[in-house]
This record gives C-alpha cells, structure tokens and sequence, in this order.
C-alpha cells in the first residue's frame, strides 16, 4: 500500500518512521505541502492520503482524490468536521480516523492552561524576565474546594474529570452519552445548571452543528462571574466575537484556548514575520487574562507515536477490507 502524507513536518515523519518498521507493507511518500484542491492531484498513483484536521478535504478535494483513484483518507487525528463525508461515500472512499491517542495529554494541557491563566503564569515569566519580582496583577485562587464543569465527557473530558477531582474540586458534567466512569466521583447535569455552578468550564465537545457557537453571548451571561473558560476541543464551539465580549464585561477571571475560530492557517505554521489575515488571535492577546497556545495539546511522545500506531493499522484494516468504529460515516 502507498500512502502519501501531507503537511509533513519532522516530528510526523519521526514518529510514523518509528512504527512503520512493524509494517512492512506499507509505503510512505512525505509532502510538506498540505491537502487541498490545488494538491489532491500529486496523489495520483497512490492508494491513500494522510491528512490532519486543519487539511482542506471539502468536495472540491474530495472529488479530485477520485478522479486519480484514492480509495481512502486516512485523518490522523479526532477531528473530521473538515472532511466531506458525504461525498467520500458517494464515491467509496473510505474516511478512518484516530478517535483516541492519549486523552490524557489533551486533558493534561486543558489543566495546565486552567493553571497558567489562573496564576497568570505567562504574565509572571514575562516579568520575572525584566527582573519585576512584584506581585501586581499575578493574584489567582484555589482550585481546591472549586466546581468544575466538564462539557463533553469522552476520553478526554473523562480525562480532565479525573484531574479536577485529584485537586480536591467538585465535578459536575454535561454530555448527551453520561460515562459511567465520571459518574463514580462526578454529577451529571443541564448545561445551564453547569454553566450557572462552575467555577472552571473546560470544553471537550466534537464540532457539529448542535455545538457550533454553544458558548456565545447568551451561555456566557449564564456563567458565574469570574469564571475560568478552557477550549482544547474546536475552535468553533466558541463564538469569538462573543467571547470577546464577555472578557470585556469582566465575565472572565480567565480564558485558556488551544484553539479558537479562523486558526486554520495558523495551526503548526511560523507566522513569526508575517502580518496575519485575522485580528482573532490580537485581539485575544490583549486581555491580560487571556493564554492561546498553538493547538498543542495532544504534543506528546506517546500520542505521537499513538497516532502513528493506530494510522497504519487503519491502513491495514483498508486492505483486509474489514470492518472498524475508526471509520467515519455519514449518520
């Protein structure tokens, strides 16, 4: 089997190298370039493409995958909101996907940015740095004895569920499928009572069209002043321009966003010299409450190399032919 892969950067083609000597009938091509209509054509000879969530797999790419013979995407990640599914089956590709690496490195992030905005870390290391020893503007609070709301509680919002209650917090959870694991420490309840009650919001949603835009001025009025929002999920399950707003009203103790809305050129990407497209990330940055990293969270050596993992297996139940819960189908 031949795979090419876009949107290579070193760390992909370390990790995939590493497992792909467990399977020697596979082959891959690395691209730099990443997956779009302009460059669906190089896949021409190929049996698959490998591509990531910020990937472009609309029907325009879709459609041109087809026309040179790709009989399967292989998204080596979660997420699949980019990916025209439709269309994909309309022509017998298949879609696979790795709906879980380590829950534990998204959720161990999600903590570390409710931690860094909350004791102004990234504040306190740029003053430290000029030699500012004082404490002005770096007061947090206890998380201990705090409520925390877990939006989304699969692997990964289990995850985080579990941490919160290791620091002494209150768990409460709002999901459609209650996790029987969470259940054992933690209470299911509505989304307003959640968002009414907890002192830490943490997202951990897929994207569709029930959670577009589900924190938007309306759920955030309902949230207690002074809350700690954490977004590790999709970017567009927050609604920025309302976030904006909300920081502004001083809803917030604090914000902590691996992803936000209009990312998509940004993700992985030095950006160092350019003069970006978008205010979103600016206009963000200038709240002194606010951290953004770079869509990071599942950056670990062990999910890397999951990843990889369970991307070539992918590959393997394509050929056999068999059946897997890593494909994605139109419901």
């Amino acid at each position: 089997m031949r795979i090419l892969f876009y949107d290579t950067k070193k760390y992909d083609s370390d990790s995939f190298d590493k497992v792909l000597e467990s399977h020697p009938g596979i082959k891959i091509k690395y691209l730099k370039t990443d997956l779009a209509p302009v460059t669906a054509s190089l896949a021409a000879g190929y049996d698959a493409v490998c591509a990531f969530v910020n990937s472009e797999v609309g029907t325009e790419t879709v459609e041109k995958l087809h026309e040179v013979g790709v009989k399967l995407i292989l998204m080596r990640c979660a997420g699949f909101n980019n990916v025209d599914l439709e269309t994909a089956g309309s022509y017998g590709i298949r879609v696979l996907r790795v709906p879980g690496y380590s829950p534990e490195a998204v959720a161990e992030h999600a903590m570390a940015l409710a931690l860094g905005v909350n004791r102004r870390l990234h504040k306190a290391y740029v003053k430290v740095r000029e030699n500012d020893f004082s404490l002005s503007g770096l007061m947090g609070v206890n998380f201990h004895g705090k409520t925390a709301g877990i939006v989304g509680t699969g692997k990964i919002g289990a995850a985080m569920a579990k941490i919160c209650h290791g620091f002494g917090m209150k768990v409460i959870a709002y999901d459609v499928y209650e996790n029987p694991e969470v259940k054992e420490f933690g209470a299911y309840v509505s989304l307003d009572e959640l968002l009414a009650n907890s002192d830490l919001i943490s997202l951990h949603c897929p994207l569709t069209d029930d959670t577009r835009h589900m924190i938007n001025m309306e759920s955030i009025r309902k949230m207690k002043d002074g809350v700690i929002l954490v977004n590790t999920s999709r970017g567009a399950l927050v609604k920025t321009d309302d976030l904006v707003e909300g920081i502004r009203e001083r809803k917030f103790f604090g914000v902590g966003l691996d992803v936000y809305e209009e990312e998509s050129t940004n993700v992985f990407e030095d950006r160092s010299n350019d003069i970006l497209e978008h205010s979103t990330t600016a206009r963000l940055l200038s709240f002194p409450n606010v951290m953004i990293t770079s869509h990071q969270g599942f950056f670990t050596e062990e999910a890397l190399r999951a990843i990889a993992e369970i991307t070539l297996d992918n590959a393997e139940i394509f050929e056999k032919r068999a059946d897997t819960p890593n494909e994605v189908k139109i419901q």
